[in-house]
């Protein structure tokens, strides 16, 4: 709740005078002498109210370093700050400093109540026509008014999630209001405030023009604006919630059933629009698969040409390759939020589909109960086999810090069978055969055969690499088999790269590719393929020509070859290994002010494009909303509702029919993961539902709200376990289960965050009553 000063300052503010910044040019504002304009002033030109409307967003926080500089992650289960042991917010977190004077996670009661406000001036406004006299086209101007609608209901939803039911604000404070009559609202009347905010926005008519009002379409330069996709999101999370166990209060309209019928409809109502699972194989060298392009990568697009899953993506690149990196990327600050051991025990194996952990036998986790069905895991080679959500997620020791690149071609010169134009030129001591795809086979029938190729036709483009390449099928061994650069007017015969290729013989229907380095022949032998050292007489640079010989007296080899050609480029460089050993290059510190290095034993690489560096920051976003989300709230929600195979038909025309456990492996099954297994009991699933939700929405500023509304804090977040590994001198490993601080942050008054102190005594200065949570006092 806004203090009353505050309130009266911000009242005062809308009703004479409102600063506004994103203006067109001021020669537009007819701004007063004093700077200001009056509230009749703004709501009575087209580009004013505009920009007040685009102000309304300017309250979203979307997920990153915002949480007291950190990740979410940081302070939960999934992870543990590498800044533990100095001045910071997660030092502070886990020395148990959170107080009603201080949050270390960052307080945002008046940050949304700000955005809220600013919402309900809008929508007060724009239905006055005393002070909306502006002249702006009615779909347009519903679109606006769509969007309002809808942050309002995402604002009180952030609110809740930390705080618990909040007052209810739906119109802007007047003078003489009576703060004596504010009430913290419950739970579900909150959630009955947002759902009324957004079935608002989504009851506004589509216009029949693509370009304007409430929209499930954007163009690319629409990033950022809020669409009836958002407003099903904000629906589905709060549904969820309101039936969560924290949350759910008995005789509540929200129970698991309210919570199936709402959570469907918004999964149906995207699906039905062309929202889906991001599902595009990626070359080897951009990731290393669907999950893993999609969160590594790729760089969300409003009009979903491209991706489709996002929900919304706008904001600022996370940077995670600054703030929370591995120490050999150039660049890198600091190591934040390394991923817990306990999180690396909950990604399940490929080939079975199974958790290698069950659990844990002692206090402390240090002693992993192993699953006998996890056939596949090797305590001594942990990190083999697992989920490839984890190698999408965790950097472990000896993970690559990037992909094996592609050679950056700077030339290519592509060549054939020289047709003989002269006797001098006919292949010597061999047939050769072009066939109809190109390829050239040759066969030798005496000794020191040879044939030529076509002209290079142009100079060879200079490069860290200058090769001659192809593709080719042998029935033997060709030994010493050598090229001549060959120039007319140059020396006899042409000059020799050496008697040093090998030519191996190949399985029927086998090609194996044939590179051979011939920079320093370029350069050195009278300038082949350069212009400017061309011998004097001789043919220019185009008339080049290469000769392959047999050498050796090899009589009946047979060799065909495709796409010959020679190409200039630059190799990718070499990939740096992460090295987690104590010792290594990102090993595990133990000094507790050395920030860059990890306290866990392993680094985040989700949101981290291994390209990025100084100078290259290309670290997506991490998104707020998008359709896996929807999937898993519909999944819980259909479970807790009746079974987890229990199929719920399609709500709306378009929808899906499906049960929790086909949501569940929808997303599994794009993670290139097993099915889960019939006949599972509630309970078995709920246990598959929770780690699956954890593994798939990992460090995206779920979990910390999960393990709350489960009420299984108590349960996760006092302590987090890491993995000390040590190298032996034989190039083998221990690996050593460490426990980290004990934080105390998994009690119950840790459920819902603290109201600052000068807000509740204020409060309940007004209305008697203190408006504290549980435990805070």
């Amino acid at each position: 709740m806004i203090n009353k000063d505050l309130k009266r300052s911000i009242l005062n503010i809308l009703t004479t005078a409102v600063v506004l910044t994103g203006m067109p040019a001021c020669a537009d504002l007819d701004l007063p002498s004093d700077g200001r304009l009056t509230i009749e002033t703004v709501f009575s030109e087209y580009y004013r109210v505009r920009n007040y409307h685009d102000r309304c967003r300017d309250y979203i926080i979307t997920p990153g370093f915002n949480n007291g500089g950190a990740l979410l992650a940081s302070y939960s289960d999934e992870a543990h700050d590498a800044a533990d042991g100095v001045s910071s917010s997660p030092n502070n977190w886990y020395n148990n400093r959170t107080s009603v004077f201080s949050n270390p996670v960052g307080d945002v009661w008046q940050h949304y109540f700000e955005g809220i406000r600013k919402c309900n001036s809008f929508l007060t406004y724009i239905n006055d026509p005393e002070i909306f006299t502006a002249a702006i086209e009615a779909d347009e101007l519903s679109g606006w008014i769509g969007e309002v609608y809808t942050l309002r209901g995402f604002y009180y939803l952030q609110l809740i999630k930390r705080y618990g039911g909040v007052p209810i604000m739906d119109k802007p404070y007047e003078i003489g209001y009576d703060f004596t009559q504010d009430r913290r609202a419950s739970f579900e009347e909150c959630v009955d405030f947002i759902m009324a905010s957004c079935d608002s926005a989504l009851a506004l008519p589509i216009s029949s023009r693509s370009t304007v009002g409430f929209r499930w379409d954007l163009s690319d330069n629409e990033n950022g604006t809020i669409t009836r996709a958002f407003a099903w999101a904000v629906k589905s999370q709060a549904a969820l919630y309101a039936a969560s166990p924290l949350w759910y209060a008995s005789g509540s309209k929200y129970d698991w059933n309210k919570a199936l019928e709402i959570t469907k409809e918004a999964l149906d109502e995207c699906y039905a629009h062309g929202f889906r699972l991001f599902n595009i194989t990626p070359s080897s060298d951009i990731a290393r698969s669907a999950y893993d392009y999609y969160c590594c990568v790729v760089t969300s697009d409003a009009s979903r040409a491209v991706d489709k899953e996002t929900i919304y993506g706008a904001g600022s690149r996370s940077n995670v390759w600054i703030n929370a990196g591995t120490p050999v990327t150039e660049g890198q600050n600091a190591a934040g939020a390394g991923p817990s051991q306990e999180l690396v025990d909950s990604y399940e194996m490929q080939s079975t589909g199974v958790p290698p952990i069950l659990g844990y036998a002692d206090a402390d986790h240090l002693i992993p109960i192993y699953n006998p069905l996890a056939t596949d895991y090797d305590p001594a080679n942990p990190y083999e086999g697992r989920d490839p959500r984890f190698y999408a997620s965790i950097y472990y020791n000896n993970s690559d810090r990037a992909l094996l690149g592609k050679n950056d071609t700077l030339g290519k010169i592509t060549m054939g069978y020289r047709t003989p134009p002269s006797p001098g030129d006919n292949p010597s001591r061999c047939t050769v055969t072009v066939n109809a795809d190109g390829s050239i086979t040759a066969t030798s029938t005496g000794a020191d055969a040879y044939y030529y190729f076509t002209n290079i036709g142009k100079p060879i483009v200079k490069a860290v690499k200058r090769v001659v390449s192809f593709d080719y099928q042998c029935d033997g061994n060709v030994w010493d088999a050598e090229f001549f650069f060959c120039v007319r007017g140059g020396p006899e015969g042409g000059r020799s790269t050496g008697q040093n290729m090998t030519i191996v013989k190949t399985e029927p229907g086998e090609w194996i590719h044939f590179e051979h380095e011939i920079g320093g022949n370029v350069d050195g032998d009278y300038g082949f393929g350069n212009a400017d050292m061309t011998v004097a007489g001789s043919e220019p640079v185009e008339q080049h020509f290469l000769r392959f010989d047999f050498v050796n007296n090899q009589i009946g080899v047979t060799l065909t070859i495709k796409s010959p050609m020679i190409v200039s480029y630059t190799p990718p460089p070499p990939i740096v290994s992460v090295e987690t050993f104590v010792g290594g290059n990102c090993g595990i510190s133990d000094r507790v002010t050395d920030t860059r290095y990890t306290r866990t034993g392993y680094y985040l690489r989700k949101f981290n494009n291994y390209k990025s560096a100084v100078g290259v920051s290309v670290d997506p976003i991490i998104r707020l909303y998008r359709m896996g989300e929807l999937y898993l709230n519909f999944a819980e929600a259909a479970y807790n509702a009746g079974s987890p195979s229990t199929v719920v038909p399609a709500k709306v025309a378009g929808g899906l029919s499906l049960s929790a456990i086909d949501a569940v492996d929808s997303l599994r099954l794009r993670a290139q993961m097993p099915k889960l297994p019939a006949g599972l009991s509630k309970s078995d699933f709920e246990a598959r539902y929770r780690n699956e939700r954890r593994v798939e929405l990992a460090f995206e500023e779920h979990r910390f709200f999960d393990v709350r509304r489960w009420k299984i804090l108590s349960q996760t977040d006092n302590f987090v376990t890491g993995m000390k590994i040590t190298k032996n001198s034989s190039n083998t490993f221990d690996y050593t289960r460490i426990k980290l601080k004990e934080r105390g942050t998994n009690t119950d008054k840790y459920l819902m965050f603290p109201i600052m102190q000068s807000e509740v005594l204020k409060m309940q200065e007004y209305t008697g009553e203190s408006w504290q949570n549980p435990g805070w006092n």
